[in-house]
Protein backbone atom coordinates (compact mmCIF):
# COMPACT_ATOMS: atom_id res chain seq x y z
CA UNK A 1 0.00 0.00 0.00
CA UNK A 2 2.53 2.42 1.19
CA UNK A 3 4.67 1.67 -2.27
CA UNK A 4 1.46 1.95 -4.37
CA UNK A 5 0.65 5.83 -2.57
CA UNK A 6 4.56 6.86 -3.20
CA UNK A 7 4.60 5.30 -6.98
CA UNK A 8 1.21 7.33 -7.84
CA UNK A 9 2.54 10.62 -5.40
CA UNK A 10 5.80 10.48 -8.01
CA UNK A 11 3.45 10.21 -11.64
CA UNK A 12 0.94 12.53 -9.77
CA UNK A 13 3.96 15.52 -9.17
CA UNK A 14 5.54 14.34 -13.11
CA UNK A 15 1.94 14.60 -14.51
CA UNK A 16 1.41 17.90 -12.34
CA UNK A 17 4.79 19.08 -13.87
CA UNK A 18 3.48 18.37 -17.91
CA UNK A 19 0.36 20.16 -17.17
CA UNK A 20 2.32 23.24 -15.94
CA UNK A 21 4.36 23.02 -19.20
CA UNK A 22 1.14 23.19 -20.77
CA UNK A 23 -0.43 26.22 -19.09
CA UNK A 24 2.52 27.96 -19.59
CA UNK A 25 2.43 27.53 -23.06
CA UNK A 26 -0.76 27.88 -23.74
CA UNK A 27 -0.94 31.21 -21.99
CA UNK A 28 2.31 32.70 -23.50
CA UNK A 29 0.46 31.98 -26.88
CA UNK A 30 -2.37 34.18 -25.98
CA UNK A 31 -2.86 37.03 -28.48
CA UNK A 32 -2.05 40.22 -27.49
CA UNK A 33 -0.12 41.74 -24.36
CA UNK A 34 -0.94 41.40 -21.22
CA UNK A 35 0.52 44.89 -20.00
CA UNK A 36 -1.75 46.77 -22.72
CA UNK A 37 -5.25 44.54 -21.85
CA UNK A 38 -4.00 45.35 -18.09
CA UNK A 39 -3.71 49.27 -18.74
CA UNK A 40 -6.25 49.60 -21.46
CA UNK A 41 -5.92 51.35 -24.92
CA UNK A 42 -5.26 54.54 -23.44
CA UNK A 43 -2.62 54.18 -22.11
CA UNK A 44 0.87 55.71 -22.94
CA UNK A 45 3.80 53.49 -24.40
CA UNK A 46 5.74 54.56 -21.45
CA UNK A 47 3.46 53.11 -19.05
CA UNK A 48 2.98 50.01 -20.74
CA UNK A 49 6.98 49.59 -20.68
CA UNK A 50 6.88 50.12 -17.48
CA UNK A 51 4.48 47.26 -16.44
CA UNK A 52 6.18 44.80 -18.86
CA UNK A 53 9.84 45.63 -16.76
CA UNK A 54 7.46 44.96 -13.46
CA UNK A 55 5.91 41.98 -14.76
CA UNK A 56 8.90 40.58 -15.98
CA UNK A 57 7.77 40.16 -19.66
CA UNK A 58 11.07 41.01 -20.70
CA UNK A 59 12.54 38.29 -19.64
CA UNK A 60 12.80 34.65 -22.19
CA UNK A 61 10.05 32.40 -21.81
CA UNK A 62 12.71 29.79 -20.32
CA UNK A 63 13.03 32.13 -17.46
CA UNK A 64 10.14 33.47 -17.05
CA UNK A 65 8.87 29.58 -16.53
CA UNK A 66 11.69 28.93 -14.35
CA UNK A 67 11.10 31.95 -12.24
CA UNK A 68 7.09 30.47 -11.93
CA UNK A 69 7.64 26.96 -11.45
CA UNK A 70 9.83 27.99 -8.39
CA UNK A 71 7.63 30.15 -6.89
CA UNK A 72 4.77 27.35 -7.44
CA UNK A 73 7.23 24.82 -5.41
CA UNK A 74 7.61 27.82 -2.70
CA UNK A 75 3.90 28.06 -2.34
CA UNK A 76 4.19 31.69 -4.29
CA UNK A 77 1.31 31.32 -7.35
CA UNK A 78 2.19 35.01 -7.97
CA UNK A 79 0.05 37.58 -8.36
CA UNK A 80 -3.09 38.90 -10.30
CA UNK A 81 -2.50 40.96 -13.22
CA UNK A 82 -5.92 42.51 -13.02
CA UNK A 83 -6.44 43.65 -8.99
CA UNK A 84 -2.40 43.80 -8.18
CA UNK A 85 -3.55 40.85 -5.67
CA UNK A 86 -1.76 37.71 -4.44
CA UNK A 87 -3.31 34.81 -6.36
CA UNK A 88 -3.55 33.07 -3.38
CA UNK A 89 -5.88 35.73 -2.14
CA UNK A 90 -8.19 36.11 -4.42
CA UNK A 91 -8.81 32.17 -4.58
CA UNK A 92 -9.19 31.58 -1.13
CA UNK A 93 -12.88 32.52 -0.88
CA UNK A 94 -14.07 30.95 -4.50
CA UNK A 95 -12.02 27.41 -4.26
CA UNK A 96 -13.99 26.99 -0.73
CA UNK A 97 -17.09 27.91 -2.27
CA UNK A 98 -15.99 25.49 -5.16
CA UNK A 99 -15.02 23.15 -2.89
CA UNK A 100 -18.27 23.32 -1.16
CA UNK A 101 -20.17 22.86 -4.31
CA UNK A 102 -18.17 19.53 -5.35
CA UNK A 103 -18.56 18.19 -1.92
CA UNK A 104 -22.69 18.23 -2.00
CA UNK A 105 -22.64 17.27 -5.23
CA UNK A 106 -20.79 14.20 -4.86
CA UNK A 107 -22.58 12.92 -1.00
CA UNK A 108 -26.00 13.82 -3.17
CA UNK A 109 -25.07 11.65 -5.92
CA UNK A 110 -22.49 8.78 -4.73
CA UNK A 111 -25.14 7.19 -2.44
CA UNK A 112 -27.87 7.78 -4.43
CA UNK A 113 -25.94 5.79 -7.48
CA UNK A 114 -24.36 3.01 -5.73
CA UNK A 115 -28.02 2.46 -4.36
CA UNK A 116 -29.49 1.79 -7.74
CA UNK A 117 -27.31 0.26 -9.62
CA UNK A 118 -27.43 -2.22 -6.29
CA UNK A 119 -31.12 -2.27 -6.35
CA UNK A 120 -31.16 -2.92 -10.44
CA UNK A 121 -28.46 -5.91 -9.92
CA UNK A 122 -30.55 -7.30 -7.54
CA UNK A 123 -33.97 -6.74 -9.59
CA UNK A 124 -32.06 -7.80 -12.93
CA UNK A 125 -34.25 -7.44 -15.71
CA UNK A 126 -37.41 -6.36 -14.05
CA UNK A 127 -39.00 -3.17 -14.49
CA UNK A 128 -36.85 -1.33 -11.85
CA UNK A 129 -34.03 -2.37 -13.49
CA UNK A 130 -35.20 -1.38 -16.75
CA UNK A 131 -36.08 2.02 -15.81
CA UNK A 132 -33.04 2.94 -14.34
CA UNK A 133 -31.02 1.66 -17.26
CA UNK A 134 -33.04 3.66 -19.72
CA UNK A 135 -32.83 6.51 -17.31
CA UNK A 136 -29.34 6.98 -16.73
CA UNK A 137 -28.36 6.42 -20.43
CA UNK A 138 -30.44 9.94 -21.40
CA UNK A 139 -29.30 11.85 -18.72
CA UNK A 140 -25.81 10.61 -19.38
CA UNK A 141 -26.07 11.59 -23.32
CA UNK A 142 -27.27 15.36 -22.11
CA UNK A 143 -24.81 17.79 -21.62
CA UNK A 144 -24.52 19.33 -17.64
CA UNK A 145 -25.35 22.86 -18.85
CA UNK A 146 -28.15 21.56 -20.83
CA UNK A 147 -29.10 19.53 -17.43
CA UNK A 148 -28.84 22.78 -15.57
CA UNK A 149 -31.02 24.52 -18.20
CA UNK A 150 -33.72 22.12 -17.87
CA UNK A 151 -33.99 21.94 -14.06
CA UNK A 152 -34.23 25.94 -14.24
CA UNK A 153 -37.02 25.64 -16.44
CA UNK A 154 -38.75 22.81 -14.29
CA UNK A 155 -37.83 24.01 -10.65
CA UNK A 156 -37.17 28.06 -11.12
CA UNK A 157 -38.62 30.90 -11.55
CA UNK A 158 -40.09 29.90 -15.00
CA UNK A 159 -41.64 26.60 -13.94
CA UNK A 160 -42.43 25.55 -10.21
CA UNK A 161 -40.86 28.55 -8.59
CA UNK A 162 -39.53 26.15 -6.12
CA UNK A 163 -35.55 27.69 -6.63
CA UNK A 164 -33.85 30.62 -7.55
CA UNK A 165 -32.16 30.19 -10.79
CA UNK A 166 -28.87 32.84 -10.08
CA UNK A 167 -26.84 32.96 -7.45
CA UNK A 168 -26.56 36.22 -5.26
CA UNK A 169 -25.03 36.70 -2.04
CA UNK A 170 -28.16 37.89 -0.17
CA UNK A 171 -29.52 34.66 -1.16
CA UNK A 172 -30.68 31.50 1.35
CA UNK A 173 -29.34 27.83 1.18
CA UNK A 174 -32.03 26.97 -1.50
CA UNK A 175 -30.24 28.95 -4.01
CA UNK A 176 -27.57 26.01 -3.55
CA UNK A 177 -29.76 23.40 -4.96
CA UNK A 178 -29.55 24.11 -8.65
CA UNK A 179 -26.42 23.56 -9.27
CA UNK A 180 -26.03 20.53 -6.84
CA UNK A 181 -28.38 19.08 -8.80
CA UNK A 182 -27.15 19.59 -12.13
CA UNK A 183 -23.46 18.49 -10.99
CA UNK A 184 -24.73 15.48 -9.23
CA UNK A 185 -27.12 14.07 -12.15
CA UNK A 186 -24.04 14.78 -14.58
CA UNK A 187 -22.01 12.37 -12.14
CA UNK A 188 -24.58 9.73 -11.28
CA UNK A 189 -24.99 8.00 -14.78
CA UNK A 190 -21.80 6.46 -14.82
CA UNK A 191 -21.38 5.13 -11.44
CA UNK A 192 -24.93 3.75 -11.67
CA UNK A 193 -24.19 1.56 -14.42
CA UNK A 194 -20.89 0.46 -13.10
CA UNK A 195 -21.98 -0.50 -9.74
CA UNK A 196 -25.23 -2.55 -10.93
CA UNK A 197 -22.92 -4.23 -13.42
CA UNK A 198 -19.85 -4.98 -10.91
CA UNK A 199 -22.47 -6.30 -8.49
CA UNK A 200 -24.26 -8.92 -11.00
CA UNK A 201 -20.57 -10.15 -11.33
CA UNK A 202 -20.53 -10.44 -7.66
CA UNK A 203 -23.56 -12.08 -7.29
CA UNK A 204 -22.68 -14.62 -9.72
CA UNK A 205 -19.42 -15.43 -8.16
CA UNK A 206 -18.68 -18.87 -6.47
CA UNK A 207 -17.80 -17.45 -2.93
CA UNK A 208 -21.90 -15.62 -2.90
CA UNK A 209 -23.20 -19.12 -3.96
CA UNK A 210 -21.67 -21.01 -1.74
CA UNK A 211 -22.81 -18.38 1.17
CA UNK A 212 -26.23 -18.23 0.03
CA UNK A 213 -26.18 -22.49 0.02
CA UNK A 214 -24.94 -22.34 3.72
CA UNK A 215 -27.95 -20.28 4.51
CA UNK A 216 -26.36 -17.00 5.23
CA UNK A 217 -29.44 -14.30 5.33
CA UNK A 218 -29.66 -12.70 2.46
CA UNK A 219 -28.78 -9.35 3.67
CA UNK A 220 -25.32 -10.44 4.82
CA UNK A 221 -25.13 -12.19 1.69
CA UNK A 222 -25.35 -8.73 -0.05
CA UNK A 223 -23.44 -6.60 2.51
CA UNK A 224 -20.99 -8.54 3.76
CA UNK A 225 -19.77 -10.54 0.67
CA UNK A 226 -21.16 -8.53 -2.65
CA UNK A 227 -21.11 -4.84 -2.02
CA UNK A 228 -17.69 -5.14 -0.17
CA UNK A 229 -15.92 -6.79 -3.48
CA UNK A 230 -18.27 -4.81 -5.83
CA UNK A 231 -17.12 -1.48 -4.31
CA UNK A 232 -13.38 -2.02 -5.04
CA UNK A 233 -13.81 -1.59 -9.02
CA UNK A 234 -16.53 0.86 -8.72
CA UNK A 235 -14.40 3.20 -6.93
CA UNK A 236 -12.58 4.01 -10.05
CA UNK A 237 -15.40 5.14 -11.81
CA UNK A 238 -16.38 7.42 -8.69
CA UNK A 239 -13.29 8.93 -8.49
CA UNK A 240 -13.44 9.56 -12.78
CA UNK A 241 -16.64 11.57 -11.66
CA UNK A 242 -15.48 13.31 -8.94
CA UNK A 243 -12.53 14.23 -10.90
CA UNK A 244 -14.56 14.92 -13.12
CA UNK A 245 -16.39 17.94 -10.87
CA UNK A 246 -13.13 20.36 -10.55
CA UNK A 247 -13.56 20.53 -14.69
CA UNK A 248 -17.11 20.48 -15.00
CA UNK A 249 -17.95 22.72 -12.48
CA UNK A 250 -16.85 25.66 -14.81
CA UNK A 251 -19.58 25.12 -16.90
CA UNK A 252 -22.43 24.59 -14.62
CA UNK A 253 -20.48 28.12 -12.02
CA UNK A 254 -20.67 30.47 -15.34
CA UNK A 255 -24.58 28.89 -15.71
CA UNK A 256 -25.49 29.66 -12.33
CA UNK A 257 -23.38 32.76 -11.86
CA UNK A 258 -21.92 30.75 -9.01
CA UNK A 259 -18.63 32.78 -7.66
CA UNK A 260 -16.48 29.81 -7.30
CA UNK A 261 -13.41 29.14 -9.19
CA UNK A 262 -15.08 28.40 -12.76
CA UNK A 263 -16.48 32.36 -12.68
CA UNK A 264 -12.62 33.22 -11.62
CA UNK A 265 -11.35 31.15 -14.30
CA UNK A 266 -13.39 32.78 -16.87
CA UNK A 267 -13.16 36.44 -15.53
CA UNK A 268 -9.11 35.64 -15.73
CA UNK A 269 -8.98 34.50 -19.68
CA UNK A 270 -11.52 37.51 -20.58
CA UNK A 271 -8.77 39.59 -18.64
CA UNK A 272 -5.70 37.70 -19.49
CA UNK A 273 -4.70 37.46 -15.90
CA UNK A 274 -2.46 34.96 -16.85
CA UNK A 275 -1.04 33.94 -13.26
CA UNK A 276 -4.39 33.39 -12.46
CA UNK A 277 -5.26 31.05 -15.18
CA UNK A 278 -2.17 29.33 -14.57
CA UNK A 279 -2.89 28.94 -10.81
CA UNK A 280 -6.76 27.87 -11.39
CA UNK A 281 -5.42 24.98 -14.18
CA UNK A 282 -3.04 23.45 -11.91
CA UNK A 283 -5.29 23.75 -8.83
CA UNK A 284 -7.84 21.59 -11.25
CA UNK A 285 -5.26 19.40 -12.14
CA UNK A 286 -3.84 18.64 -8.46
CA UNK A 287 -7.71 17.73 -7.34
CA UNK A 288 -8.07 15.01 -10.40
CA UNK A 289 -4.80 13.92 -9.27
CA UNK A 290 -5.50 13.68 -5.28
CA UNK A 291 -8.84 11.97 -6.09
CA UNK A 292 -7.48 9.29 -8.16
CA UNK A 293 -4.90 8.23 -5.74
CA UNK A 294 -7.89 8.39 -2.88
CA UNK A 295 -9.62 5.73 -5.28
CA UNK A 296 -7.00 3.79 -5.54
CA UNK A 297 -6.49 3.49 -2.33
CA UNK A 298 -9.87 2.64 -1.33
CA UNK A 299 -9.82 -0.06 -4.43
CA UNK A 300 -7.11 -2.07 -2.62
CA UNK A 301 -8.68 -1.33 0.66
CA UNK A 302 -12.02 -3.08 -0.26
CA UNK A 303 -10.64 -6.01 -2.12
CA UNK A 304 -8.06 -8.32 -0.77
CA UNK A 305 -7.14 -10.09 -3.95
CA UNK A 306 -5.81 -7.05 -5.42
CA UNK A 307 -3.82 -6.29 -2.64
CA UNK A 308 -2.33 -9.73 -2.49
CA UNK A 309 -1.65 -9.34 -6.32
CA UNK A 310 0.24 -6.13 -5.61
CA UNK A 311 2.79 -7.32 -3.13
Amino acid sequence: MTRLIVVRLLFGALTLWAVSLVVFAATQALPGDAAQMILGRDATPERVEALRDQLDLHEPVAVQYLNWLQGIVQGDLGTSYSNRTEVTEVLSGPVLSSLTLMGLAALAATPVALLVGAVSALRRDRAFDHASSMGTLVVASIPEFVVGILLILLLGPGGLGWFPSVYSREGGPDQWVLPVLTLAFAVAPPIVRMMRATMIEVLESEYVQQARLKGVDERAVLWRHAAPNAIGPVAQVVALQLAWLAGGVVAVEFLFNFPGVGKILMDAIENRDVPLVQAVVLLIAGIYILVNLIADVIGLAANPKVRVANR
